[in-house]
């Protein structure tokens, strides 16, 4: 399992989120068998709804961001719960393009920027939702920018996924994200622009050995600190039979008996986020369809 920490300057003015998502990561690649450039602009996304996640306050609540920047990647989703562990899934998994001239992969150009960057929490009570337009379709960038505009919190934001050129299994993951807190003061934003535009790649420095506790000492230069919590994070799906019924009953009778095929004799739900399959017979499929039938004639 991968790891998150989470700490608070001295002063209580910013607070910052590092977590290793390599396995998280990885899986996700298994699961959707992604690209690399895929597994590159997933990966991104499931380590920033990480840190993301971990900002929720009770064991229920949940975030997900949803982003389609028009690119060949279609629609990413991913669904983060308050410890961190998340979800995702993304429309073409299979999409990749030529390397960057810089020899990068092109995660902006897959996602796209002609798009929008959706949250929305979940936290027990009307889901709070907020949209910004996609600056870049890189992520990170996207990310901070949301923060900014949509809650007005100044925000660091750096996530990383390399992926191996001899073998795309290998795989690197990780992310930083620090926000100023009420009272930061303009000496310690200051003190935090100037170590972010010094501070390495993520994927540079977890591959150096660097702790996630070094990575924050990076981040918080010349700023003392002290470690609030640590945990370890998955990637987690709570998908259920009893969740794809519920999706069926949405639809009409005539449509739950049709799912049915006629040579296997039964209906089977593939879920998005892990690959699990469901399977309904047509006597399962009749007892829904008959639900809806009665709900309809009350």
């Amino acid at each position: 399992m991968d790891r998150m920490i989470r700490c608070i300057t001295e002063s209580g003015n910013l607070r910052a989120f590092a977590v290793d998502s390599t396995y998280m990561v990885a899986t996700a690649q298994q699961i959707h068998m992604a690209s690399p450039t895929a597994t590159a602009a997933l990966g991104r996304l499931l380590t920033g709804a990480s840190m993301m996640g971990a900002m929720l306050k009770n064991p229920s609540d949940s975030l997900q961001i949803r982003i389609n920047g028009g690119g060949p990647l279609g629609d990413l989703v991913a669904i983060a719960n308050s410890e961190g562990n998340c979800r995702g899934y993304m429309s073409n998994p299979k999409a990749d393009l030529p390397l960057r001239s810089d020899g990068k992969l092109d995660v902006g150009k897959a996602v796209g920027h002609d798009g929008f960057l959706n949250v929305m929490r979940n936290e027990g009570h009307k889901p709070y939702t907020g949209r910004i337009k996609l600056i870049s379709g890189e992520i990170a960038e996207d990310l901070a920018a949301y923060y900014a505009a949509s809650e007005q919190i100044p925000t660091v934001c750096a996530l990383g996924v390399l992926v191996g050129k001899e073998n795309s299994q290998q795989v690197l993951a990780g992310g930083l994200l620090v926000q100023a807190l009420p009272g930061v003061t303009k000496k310690e934003l200051d003190q935090l622009e100037n170590s972010a535009t010094q501070l390495p790649a993520i994927t540079e420095m977890l591959s150096r050995g660097l702790s996630l506790e070094d990575i924050c000492a990076k981040a918080l230069a010349g700023m003392p600190f002290k470690k609030l919590k640590e945990n370890k994070i998955s990637y987690v799906c709570n998908c259920s039979k009893d969740a794809v019924e519920r999706a069926l009953l949405t639809l009409k009778p005539e449509e739950i008996r049709s799912l049915a095929d006629k040579k296997s004799g039964f209906a089977e739900a593939r879920c998005n986020y892990c690959g699990k399959k469901y399977q309904f017979t047509v006597e399962e499929l009749n007892i829904l369809a008959g639900k809806v039938e009665k709900r309809q004639k009350k």
